[in-house]
């Protein structure tokens, strides 16, 4: 296959060559500063397109290679549905039941899930060393009775910092790579009105961010409007 960048050069070569045939009249004209300036910056701009095309390319085969790595470690945890590798518009997504890493009710991590959650702190460092992460909670849409949390909210967020907490102090994940965000019981992946379905709502997720996409998240459009 050829690379773009060779395709382009080869119709301008084929384009000078028709030019140059007998019989055709070439006529050069002077071009302005103005012109060679926006020729340049144009030249830039393809260069900047295909350096980002590369980019995402070389991305997406290292989280191909992650999902993968993550599929072999986790073998164990997926055939007993306790945690699921996938791709979504997010990125690469681990889910764990949130009954696999906490009691009910609570928010400290048991200690076993413990070498589970090693794996995947290996694979973070190891495949995708550079990649943001993101960790969230979610629980079902039962009310909070006795546990003493305020609302599924806290609970929820609790779990994922304590996550982030264990990954970062622990496993040395970087912190500057890891964010974590609780939603309570408003992004469900089943419904509530069955047993099965709580289970699968009551979930952490471990997402390992493309770049474009933590961009979005990490840097929000400006404010418009006079301050």
């Amino acid at each position: 296959m050829v690379a773009p960048r060779m395709q382009r050069w080869m119709a301008v070569l084929v384009l000078l060559a028709g030019l140059a045939a007998p019989g055709c009249a070439v006529k050069l004209v002077k071009r302005s500063p103005g012109d060679v300036e926006r020729l340049a910056a144009l030249t830039q701009q393809v260069e900047q397109l295909e350096s980002l095309s590369q980019a995402k390319g070389a991305e997406a085969d290292q989280l191909r290679q992650a999902k993968e790595e993550l599929e072999r470690r986790l073998a164990k945890e997926i055939e007993g549905r306790q945690v699921t590798v996938g791709m979504d518009e997010r990125g690469l997504v681990v889910t764990f039941l949130a009954e696999v890493l906490f009691d009910s009710g609570k928010a400290k991590l048991r200690q076993e899930a413990l070498p589970t959650l090693d794996q995947v702190a290996s694979v973070l460092k190891e495949t995708v060393p550079d990649q943001p992460l993101g960790i969230e909670g979610h629980t079902d849409n039962e009310p909070i009775k006795v546990s003493g949390w305020r609302s599924n909210w806290e609970l929820s967020t609790a779990r994922a910092t304590s996550v982030l907490h264990y990954l970062v102090d622990d496993r040395s994940v970087a912190p500057e790579r890891v964010a974590a965000t609780g939603y309570g019981e408003y992004r469900p992946v089943a419904s509530n009105d069955a047993a099965a379905g709580r289970q699968k709502n009551r979930r952490v997720e471990i997402i390992i961010l493309p770049q474009a996409m933590a961009k979005r998240v990490t840097n929000p459009l400006p404010a418009t409007g006079d301050k």
